[in-house]
């Protein structure tokens, strides 16, 4: 076993300073762990060497400008009493900084977080139902577990507690309310009201934790009306009055979305261009307006409304100054009985979806020119970017054949 070398005394050691060009760390002696590294007498720090879990550590305790010789000693023997005691130095030291830190943040709940970046976000989200249910859902299945606990105290426990056995039974919710917990924890970090990783991260965390959503259900699409009916179904639908029917048949012809028809008022309408014009603010996304060519049928509902005029909507409600609602939609489509492929009442919303598959088992319209007349946003930025017109002497066309088909006779 080698010699301990003799400690040096404070005339040796400011003699060390002051001679010392190697910038090598150098013992100081005695039995401290203590070196020293010298980069010229205005500048050396401490180290503290020690040896744990078989690797040997550096640890460095500050420069000798704010740290004599004796006080370096004395933290060094501090240190040597943690390794002793199979304590690593630089992880206790981290651990009570952390500790430190957590102290300090303000106790703030998870239901506050929540609310508060409701409020700074929400006015930025453009679909008005999204608005309103990012809350409500929290509010039902989230916050009764965890919206009283501190937001720091939010950990992967926590985080599973309340996803597992909705990631089993209803997926689709669960993977909302995941996306909306990562939102406010990221936001409570930034306001430095908790630190760490996010527990509600999927990709290289919850990942590895739960399965696939895709793996544990499938997406159920709104119920729609084979393509091959259509003909039938319209012929039985023409024969009804009152202006629910005649909105179903509208929303068929032009394949808009639900609250896009219902919304529907006069001045939107043009005869003469024979286009129907949505303000971006009355879209789905709001982020574009929408033009609807209209078919020589569509054409003949309108005229059929103007005969029926009552208010500003062309599809009123009950009350003249309300649109008409889905509801009243639906009365209409139950007692003629239609059903999709799994023995599902159709919806009104499912429509979209009857003109989506005809347009690709029986047409020859390319993908984007079907996308657009959805008002479907374009995934791919190349494509986007590339397709800078709305296409509408195109979707004109296929919006007339799609008349067509939408009213010949019924083949066996």
């Amino acid at each position: 076993m080698g010699r301990t070398k003799a400690a040096l005394t404070i005339k040796a050691f400011n003699k060390l300073l002051r001679t010392s060009k190697n910038n090598t760390p150098q013992a100081v002696g005695g039995a401290s762990n203590l070196y020293v590294s010298i980069n010229s007498p205005d500048s050396a720090s401490w180290i503290f060497r020690y040896s744990f879990a078989g690797k040997r550590r550096d640890m460095g305790l500050g420069s000798v400008k704010d740290l004599s010789l004796v006080e370096a000693r004395e933290k060094a023997s501090e240190l040597r009493k943690l390794v002793r005691n199979d304590i690593d130095p630089i992880e206790h030291v981290r651990e009570l900084k952390e500790a430190r830190k957590r102290a300090s943040i303000k106790t703030v709940t998870f239901q506050h977080c929540a609310i508060e970046y409701h409020k700074s976000h929400s006015d930025g989200w453009s679909n008005d139902k999204y608005r309103e249910q990012w809350l409500a859902a929290l509010e039902k299945h989230i916050f009764p577990a965890i919206g009283s606990l501190n937001v720091a105290d939010i950990n992967n426990d926590k985080v599973l507690h309340v996803l597992k056995a909705p990631w089993k039974d209803t997926t689709i919710t669960a993977t909302r309310l995941r996306g909306r917990i990562e939102s406010i924890l990221d936001w409570a970090t930034v306001r430095q009201y908790r630190t760490g990783e996010n527990p509600a991260r999927w990709k290289g965390h919850l990942d590895k934790l739960l399965p696939k959503p895709s793996k544990v259900t499938k997406v159920e699409n709104h119920p729609a009306l084979p393509f091959k009916e259509i003909p039938q179904f319209m012929q039985q639908l023409r024969k009804l009055p009152g202006y629910a029917a005649a909105a179903v048949e509208f929303i068929i012809l032009t394949a808009v979305r639900t609250r896009e028809l219902r919304g529907a008022v006069w001045s939107e309408i043009d005869l003469d261009k024979r286009v129907w014009t949505l303000s971006a603010e009355r879209m789905k996304y709001k982020r574009r307006g929408h033009i609807v060519p209209l078919s020589d049928a569509a054409i003949d509902v309108i005229h059929r409304m103007q005969e029926m005029r009552i208010s500003d909507y062309i599809f009123p409600g009950v009350k003249e100054d309300k649109p008409i609602s889905e509801g009243a939609m639906l009365d209409v489509l139950k007692p003629m009985g239609y059903r999709d492929i799994n023995d599902k009442n159709i919806t009104v919303h499912g429509f979209r979806s009857t003109f989506r598959d005809w347009a690709s088992e029986t047409t020859a319209y390319p993908h984007e020119v079907c996308e657009m007349a959805l008002a479907h946003t374009i995934a791919n930025r190349v494509e986007a970017a590339y397709r800078r017109g709305d296409l509408f002497d195109k979707r004109k066309q296929l919006m007339d054949d799609w008349a067509q088909y939408c009213y010949k006779s019924r083949t066996t």
